[in-house]
């Protein structure tokens, strides 16, 4: 794959990564005492705002149509970005987002609706590459040039169900498949290297025969070549260095938000910080 890209590309990406972060604030305000993933939903926000607004084929008139591209959010704890992302693409209104997590609405927990572009609806970790990889499989079958994208927490990659799944995308030569690695370095029990160390991360990657690539996962011209460098014949990997709780000073790189309650006082903080920013 091989996409055109310019600076107005950059500069429409950076400004839709803004609005992403502001109305993901505007939801984890909204969810109340449910609280929300804050922390590793603003540590790829950039991903999705490359992915929906450059990278990926989707058709919102024609959401079920077959010849698509596909999103497979393995750490599904990154609606706060997922949802914004598939706003600005057009799936979902605005005011929709502030039903985020309420009874009745179409947003609560890890839903599967197709037809505002929710392909997977979450489960246990580790298990959604390998349905990313019987896609790309029948896309393979049915000679569809279509691709499937997979955002992984590096905590995730702790499963061994994961590397099973490393292990077989190779076997099968899945080159329209394309995992993404938030690399933020923080899992909800700590950091990733004194719960269960992961590095060297590509060394491995490779050695399991995976084309990889390592990027900045908040830098969008970064994130533009780490998606076009592709090999044809082997599935592709990106390492994607990120913060957790990018853009916010008392979110980033505490343990403590990877899912929590925002205050008003934190919330009008949080977005002061991101408007100046």
């Amino acid at each position: 794959m091989s996409f055109t890209r310019n600076t107005d590309d950059v500069n429409n990406i950076k400004a839709m990564a803004k609005r992403m972060r502001l109305n993901a604030l505007d939801m984890a305000l909204e969810s109340g005492n449910n609280g929300s993933h804050l922390g590793g939903g603003l540590s790829c926000i950039e991903i999705l705002a490359v992915l929906y607004g450059k990278v990926m084929d989707y058709d919102v008139a024609n959401p079920e149509k077959f010849e698509r591209d596909r999103f497979i959010p393995s750490k599904n704890h990154c609606v706060l970005a997922h949802l914004p992302a598939l706003c600005e693409a057009g799936y979902i209104e605005k005011n929709e987002l502030l039903e985020f997590q309420k009874d009745g609405g179409r947003l609560t927990g890890y839903p599967m609706r197709k037809e505002i572009g929710l392909e997977y609806s979450g489960g246990s970790l580790g298990m959604a590459i390998s349905v990313g990889i019987g896609i790309a499989l029948k896309f393979k079958e049915k000679k569809v040039d279509n691709k499937v994208y997979i955002l992984l927490g590096d905590g995730e990659l702790n499963e061994g169900s994961i590397w099973e799944a490393f292990m077989s995308a190779a076997h099968y030569h899945l080159d329209n498949l394309v995992a993404i690695i938030d690399r933020n370095h923080l899992s909800y029990d700590g950091d990733t290297e004194e719960v269960m160390g992961i590095e060297p991360l590509s060394t491995k990657l490779e050695s399991f025969n995976w084309h990889v690539t390592e990027c900045d996962g908040h830098d969008v011209e970064s994130l533009f070549e780490a998606f076009d460098d592709v090999l044809e014949g082997k599935p592709h990997v990106i390492v994607a260095e990120t913060v957790k709780g990018k853009g916010v000073s008392f979110i980033e790189n505490r343990r403590e938000w990877h899912h929590h309650r925002l205050s008003k006082d934190e919330y009008e903080q949080a977005i002061e910080e991101i408007t100046k920013a």
